[in-house]
């Protein structure tokens, strides 16, 4: 599967993902966005790793249902512990295949996410560990949405337990990535219509 590291093609995954942003916005059709969520083993996209992926689709103003990934991934000793804590029923699986799944579920849909730069920035390192480009989706960062709504300075960082209160949503369970995705996407969802947000 994994030929073109030792000097194969580039694989049809990758010229299919990248093929969608070579073709003209489809005037009328409604923008898919996907929210998502890493779990990884610290903040440094080059140094650490990702655990876990957690994501799900959104159309207009709602969830998707059976639109949704996850994926846990396998790890070394050293990362082991951390893994454990997360209580993922999946199967695990290689960080190579992850990615590749999650290309395909994300295809040309707006990432959202909380602390987006430091998410896309663990996908593209893992991805250049694949030999490959960089994340070519659009980018929303909720914390941005919320200094927008809250007028607030641009270096402002607000945790999603705040974000979460003010908008009287339930924090539920946020001990994996998916359960931090599906928080994300409602706090999305809200901020979205409070913002009057079309896209």
């Amino acid at each position: 599967m994994l030929d073109w590291i030792t000097g194969g093609n580039i694989p049809q995954f990758w010229k299919n993902y990248t093929a969608l942003f070579d073709s003209e916005e489809k005037s009328g059709a409604e923008k898919r966005y996907v929210v998502f969520d890493l779990e990884t083993s610290g903040n440094d996209a080059k140094e650490d790793i990702i655990l876990s992926i957690g994501a799900l689709g959104l159309a207009g103003n709602a969830l998707v249902i059976n639109d949704f990934f996850e994926a846990q991934i396998k790890t070394d000793e050293k990362h082991e512990v951390n893994t454990a804590k997360l209580q993922l029923t999946t199967e695990k699986v290689v960080e190579a295949e992850a990615i590749i799944q999650f290309i395909r579920f994300a295809g040309d849909a707006i990432l959202v996410s909380h602390n987006s730069n430091t998410d896309v920035e663990m996908l593209n390192q893992a991805l250049k560990r694949l030999d490959l480009g960089r994340i070519k989706n659009s980018i929303m960062d909720i914390n941005v949405l919320y200094q927008k709504w809250k007028d607030l300075p641009d270096d402002y960082h607000a945790t999603t337990d705040e974000m979460c209160d003010a908008l009287k949503i339930s924090k539920g369970d946020r001990h994996t990535a998916s359960g931090n995705a599906y928080i994300t996407a409602l706090l999305f969802l809200k901020l979205k219509k409070k913002l009057g947000i079309n896209l």
